[in-house]
Order: structure tokens, then C-alpha cells, then sequence
């Protein structure tokens, strides 16, 4: 395969590891993260999901909760998932602290509010009244829309806080999928279907706006994409 995958929804339980498996037995170089602070799992009710950090191996989860209540926990999916993760990696990891695992060719995330975590802390800067000052340090982000955006403050908490600005394209894509494990399923064949049509392109950054419509075509689903740069 020619480029790097990186699979992200909110806790790197149920979407973006099932896209994670479902690409690594197809032969694809990927990894997967979450966003959020904690990783959160449904519990008995609503008011009590079952929270762990970042890093709890996957089974230790397994373990964890099929002592609290086997029944719910095999009944809901959860206990499932969990055994299938177990298989694909040791634990989840967060998003935000990936930036020893090197760049990635193309990122996908599962929901709007995680894409808008993936690319936060860009500023809208109009290229024809804007200050140069604000250009020290920055990474260019191209939007369809008029303006560039910047990414300002490079640290550690997000797509663009890298040691180095590499000047590297990264294409974040969002599908959105409903965090379901019938859904996760259908979400993690088109992001497949998506990979393997950016993998069959000379440059995607050539060609990636017709693959995105081709694509939103065939399977009626409508994506948000945004070309950025390491």
C-alpha cells in the first residue's frame, strides 16, 4: 500500500476500530485513536458509563466489566467488541498524544465533532490583509472556501503539532457514522471502499475532489474534507 491511515473517532472503541480491523486484514498500513479525554463505554444506564483513561489495555476492560455484569455487557455488544479490539492492539490510544507514531497520509474521523478536534486551532487569515507575524511557526491549511487557514501554536494538541513543519499533505475525511455496532460496520466498508479508491490514484492530490464525488454519488453519503499539511 502506498499511504498511511489513521481511523479516529471519540473513545477508539467501536468505529474506528472497526475500520482499524477491517483495513489491517486487507493488507492497509493503519492505526487508530480517540479524542476524547476519557474512553467511555455504555453502563447500566446512561448516568453510568463506564470510563477508563487512554492506554487501559483492552482487556483489562474485558475483564473489568465481564466480572461486573457478563449478561448486559455480552447482551449490548460490548464484551464483542472489546475481544475483537484485543486482537487489533493492546489499548486504545488518544488522538491528541499521536505524535510519536509519525504522519499519516490520510485521516479519517466518524463524526463532525471529532473532524473539528482533528484540524482544531486553525484561524481564518485572509491572505491579502493578513499579518505576517501571524505566518511565524504556522502550517497552511486549504479549505474550499476563499480564505487559508493557519495553524498557529504548535503543540501537542492536534493534526498539526509536529516538532518540525514537514510541509507533508494529510487528507482528513469525515464520514459520519452513527456510534452504533451496526453502523460502525457499514462506516468501516465505505471508509474501505474510500482507501481503496485513494490508493488506485496517482497523487490523491490530484485527483481526490473527483474520488470524493464519485464517491458521495455511488453510496448517497455526503463527506467533509479538508487537505492539510504537516
Amino acid at each position: 500500500m502506498k499511504y498511511r491511515y489513521a481511523m479516529v473517532c471519540s473513545s477508539n472503541q467501536n468505529r474506528s476500530m472497526e475500520a482499524h480491523s477491517l483495513l489491517k486484514r486487507q493488507g492497509f498500513d493503519v492505526s487508530s485513536y480517540g479524542t476524547g479525554a476519557h474512553v467511555k463505554l455504555p453502563g447500566p444506564s446512561l448516568r453510568e458509563p463506564n470510563v477508563y483513561g487512554f492506554g487501559t489495555p483492552y482487556k483489562h476492560m474485558f475483564d473489568d466489566l465481564r466480572r461486573k455484569d457478563p449478561e448486559l455487557y455480552k447482551r449490548n455488544g460490548i464484551l464483542p467488541m472489546l475481544k475483537r479490539n484485543s486482537t487489533v492492539k493492546t489499548a486504545p490510544q488518544r488522538w491528541q498524544d499521536n505524535a510519536a507514531d509519525g504522519t499519516f497520509d490520510v485521516v479519517f474521523t466518524f463524526e463532525e465533532k471529532v473532524f473539528d478536534m482533528v484540524i482544531e486551532g486553525v484561524i481564518k487569515f485572509d491572505p491579502l490583509i493578513g499579518d505576517q507575524e501571524k505566518l511565524e511557526n504556522c502550517v497552511v491549511v486549504i479549505s474550499d472556501s476563499t480564505y487559508v487557514l493557519f495553524v498557529h501554536n504548535l503543540t501537542t494538541a492536534d493534526l498539526h503539532t509536529r516538532e518540525h513543519v514537514l510541509m507533508k499533505s494529510v487528507l482528513v475525511i469525515n464520514l459520519e457514522v452513527k456510534d452504533n455496532h451496526e453502523e460502525a460496520a457499514v462506516g468501516a466498508r465505505l471508509a474501505l471502499d474510500l482507501c481503496q479508491e485513494i490508493e488506485e490514484t496517482e497523487m490523491w492530490e490530484d485527483s481526490i475532489d473527483d474520488v470524493v464525488a464519485a464517491f458521495e454519488k455511488q453510496h448517497r453519503r455526503k463527506l467533509l474534507y479538508s487537505i492539510s499539511f504537516y
